[in-house]
């Protein structure tokens, strides 16, 4: 891994080097994406069909694009006990989590104002969600329970899942993650189409209200372009981690975590911020070693070789710094006292604290959720939530004598802007 020396106020030089001025995806996917999408909303099923055999190489009509109950049945009979119990598990650490989420929501308030006027707000879930979940080289079943579960504790009514899967060859453990979360529907597309099938609808694909889980760089491009047809949670671009760690912090610890990232994807940015020139060092020859050991290599060496770094700060307060104007995805502090100084984070998709803490179990088991925003987007944006499948509806319930207050000010307002007709719709009540 190369070795970056912060030389005072480049910390910003840095972000831009890393990050090479890269978006999620650049203009041809973005084209070809429209093209699909487009398309898919033109002619439906028809083009959904063409586009999946044409890019995943396999052959959808309307009786076999949504996986059928004995096709689940037989997904899930092929699951082994060990997987069976650690997606059990990771299920019910989720929702646990999810649960609290939602206990800490402000939902349904009244402010009376007396004389029978009030005004408030009402808290409602979302009536059909779909997710995307890749399943073309590797299937991802934390993604499902992931995006499901929270979905399932707001309330939603109906959750879908897209996820490109052959005619009989669905994972079990995604038949077993779709099952545990509440998932009835399954539709066996993938990429730009599956994205345009759910925010447009087809004659076998409902339209959804909102789309969640991340894909590749052409999926990240139809959502972009899907974007105000339905919701969706975030453009998701390649797995990110930084590491903040002090002198006494444990390079093989610190090596192991970015390679669990660095394996994601070529494009995947693994970094560490340290003021100790010996652990920087010694984390580049743990990088190195584990690296040859590592059955993703090619993929890891790639990331690291791109984008990763150890970058070598002036002290912890410059590393908090470099990790702020940085915003990543997954943030570690293997720190002394990792808990006092979360503080200091302001920008971050999830923090992790200390060495018992390492983002691989955020990605499945610890029960917060793993679809956080990437790019720097964390900067604004927070991990997927109940908060993402709810939404809030004001209430406004005038009496007439409350009405009285307010409407001549109102009906001032509407001339104001020009708007008689707001104005005499207001008139015209004065006999309440």
């Amino acid at each position: 891994m190369r070795i970056i020396r912060t030389k005072g106020g480049n910390l910003d030089s840095i972000v831009k080097e890393i990050r090479g001025g890269r978006e999620v995806f650049d203009e041809g996917i973005l084209g070809t994406a429209r093209e699909i999408v487009e398309d898919v909303a033109a002619r439906g099923d028809e083009a959904l069909f063409f586009h999946t055999e044409r890019l995943d190489g396999f052959r959808l009509d309307a009786k076999n694009v949504e996986v059928s109950q004995e096709e689940m049945s037989e997904a899930l009979a092929g699951l082994t006990e060990t997987e069976e119990e650690v997606i059990a598990f990771a299920a019910k650490r989720i929702r646990t989590y999810h649960e609290r989420q939602m206990e800490g929501l402000k939902g349904d308030w009244r402010w009376d104002e007396g004389e029978g006027s009030f005004l408030g707000q009402v808290v409602r879930p979302l009536k059909r969600v779909g997710i995307y979940a890749p399943g073309g080289l590797a299937s991802y079943p934390s993604t499902v329970l992931m995006a499901a579960v929270p979905a399932r504790t707001a309330g939603v009514e109906e959750i879908i899942l897209a996820t490109p899967s052959r005619p009989g060859a669905l994972a079990p453990a995604m038949a077993r993650a779709a099952q545990i979360s509440g998932i009835k529907r399954i539709f066996r597309v993938g990429g730009a189409q599956a994205i345009a099938a759910l925010a447009h609808g087809t004659t076998t694909v409902p339209r959804v209200d909102k789309i969640v889980g991340p894909g590749n760089a052409y999926v990240a491009a139809a959502k972009k372009l899907v974007f105000g047809q339905v919701a969706i949670d975030m453009i998701a671009g390649p797995s990110e981690i930084l590491i903040i760690a002090d002198a006494e912090a444990d390079p093989a610890l610190i090596a192991a975590d970015l390679l669990g990232q660095a394996e994601h994807d070529e494009l995947a940015v693994a970094l560490v911020a340290t003021p100790s020139e010996p652990l920087a060092k010694a984390v580049a020859g743990e990088v190195a070693r584990q690296l040859a050991r590592l059955p993703r290599a090619q993929t890891a060496g790639a990331a690291l070789k791109g984008q990763g770094a150890v970058i070598i700060t002036a002290d912890l307060d410059e590393a908090f710094e470099l990790a702020n104007r940085f915003a990543p995805e997954h943030l570690e502090l293997l720190v002394a006292e990792p808990h006092r100084e979360l503080s200091r984070v302001k920008n971050a998709g999830c923090v992790f604290l200390g060495a018992a803490s390492p983002e691989a179990v955020g990605d499945y088991t610890a029960g917060s959720n793993h679809i956080l925003p990437t790019c720097g987007t964390a900067r604004y944006a927070s991990p997927l939530g109940v908060y993402d499948f709810l939404k809030r509806i004001s209430v406004v319930g005038l009496s007439p004598r409350a009405f009285q207050r307010y409407g001549r000010k109102a009906a001032d307002f509407a001339k104001l802007e020009g708007f008689a007709g707001h104005a005499a719709s207001i008139a015209i009540r004065d006999r309440l």
